[in-house]
């Protein structure tokens, strides 16, 4: 018997407690109730109060517009420098990471062995042109025993023969004096074109060979530099058209993708269209004064193509998109708002080109579209096209009338009493 008194104590307990949390709760649903919150007789909200918004006038201007695409930048020139000789690397004159000038001297090789065969050529000729000069010594002294029938002349002849083949030997000992200065030369590399040097490639002491495909270094031009990128084939009618008339402006963009980092000019429009994807190449140049471009880096450029003269432009948070097509919100003078069908011709992130529908000076909304409807009453407020109007006041105040600071701050009060009340009388049933 006890035992089940036990259980029905712990019951009513159970039972005073539920009671407690519901009146903590209850009363809020309540007054949400009655204030006209979901469930009460108010719902939808009260169509006939002004709905706050922020509205901007439209204006005519000069509206640019842009093709976006995404593009590789390039060096407009990348060389890697290799040996046109074989030997032993004697010297680097180069940082990795320098800047370098053509004709700047960047490595030799040692030169002993080309030094060496340059002077035999040079010896070669000399002692070729001493026998031509005897041969044309004797070829005068039988052309004269010829004259007075003293000589035969097919000894003149012969002689003439042999000084013709001394001519030719001397031109190809200069031939060969060429080559070898040339090859001599070559042990001295130096940079083929202006431009900033990678990592190097080989160290001082390795045997370097003609046949290297590596290389010694490679340069890359930086200034100017290039960006390759696409554009749907859609647009290609247009980028031909605007390139024919006169050179196109082309912006790079940093990470941000709104800061311009550089402009250049377009130069190349491809001769074909890929087919795999539908898009055509085009090809710009930079002048990258401060090295924001570095060869193949991802980026995103915009090239201007046209710019459409004195047009009317709104918010393009302004246009609001439809079972039936594009609209705005324009405000009427009694502070009403009327739903027109707009076209759209050009928009961008900010602004929109409209020809019809709206003309300047006619003011438009561009916030609270959910509260809108056609007709519907408005109070204009101040700020930005596209801000944020501050917060209404909820429903149920509304309703319920402006009240004075004081009532304010004593409703609080009052509630936090009413379900102290309902608490401590729910505690005392045990």
């Amino acid at each position: 018997m006890m035992r089940w008194r036990k259980y029905l104590v712990y019951g009513v307990i159970a039972v005073a407690l539920a009671a407690a949390v519901y009146s903590l709760v209850a009363p809020p649903q309540q007054e949400q109730r009655r204030a006209g919150g979901p469930g009460g007789r108010f719902r939808g909200g009260n169509t006939d109060l002004p709905v706050p918004t922020l509205a901007t006038a439209a204006r005519t201007a000069n509206m640019p517009v842009y093709l976006d695409g995404v593009g590789t930048v390039r060096a407009l020139n990348t060389v890697t420098v290799k040996s046109q000789v074989d030997g032993k690397l004697m010297k680097l004159n180069f940082r990795e990471g320098q800047d370098v000038k053509a004709g700047d001297e960047l490595a030799l090789i040692d030169p002993t062995l080309y030094q060496a065969q340059y002077d035999q050529a040079v010896a070669k000729k000399l002692q070729d042109e001493a026998l031509l000069a005897n041969s044309r010594r004797d070829l005068e002294r039988y052309e004269r025993l010829a004259a007075t029938n003293a000589a035969p002349p097919q000894q003149a002849d012969t002689q003439r023969s042999l000084v013709a083949q001394f001519e030719a030997q001397v031109k190809a000992d200069q031939a060969a004096i060429d080559n070898a200065k040339g090859v001599l030369e070559r042990t001295r590399i130096a940079a083929p074109i202006s431009g900033r040097i990678g990592l190097r490639l080989v160290d001082v002491g390795n045997i370097v060979s003609a046949g290297d495909a590596n290389g010694l270094l490679v340069i890359t031009q930086l200034r100017p530099i290039s960006i390759l990128f696409t554009l749907p084939q859609q647009q290609l009618q247009q980028v031909n058209k605007a390139f024919a008339a006169g050179p196109l402006t082309v912006e790079a963009f940093g990470a941000d993708n709104r800061t311009v980092i550089d402009r250049g000019t377009l130069t190349v429009v491809d001769n074909q269209i890929d087919q795999s994807t539908g898009t055509v190449r085009l090809k710009a140049e930079f002048p990258n004064p401060e090295l924001q471009l570095w060869p193949g880096q991802f980026i995103n450029v915009r090239m201007l193509v046209d710019t459409l003269k004195d047009v009317v432009v709104i918010p393009t948070v302004a246009v609001q998109r439809g079972p039936n097509g594009t609209f705005v919100y324009a405000v009427r003078e009694n502070d009403t708002v009327a739903m027109r069908p707009v076209t759209v011709s050009l928009q961008t992130e900010n602004l929109t080109v409209v020809p019809s529908g709206v003309q300047a000076g006619d003011r438009v909304v561009t916030t609270s579209f959910n509260q809108l409807s056609d007709g519907r009453k408005v109070t204009i407020g101040t700020g930005e096209p596209g801000a944020v109007p501050p917060p209404s006041s909820p429903p149920s105040a509304e309703r319920r009338g402006p009240r004075s600071g004081a009532a304010e701050a004593e409703q609080p009060r009052r509630d936090g009493q009413r379900r102290s009340e309902r608490t401590e009388g729910t505690t005392r049933t045990p």
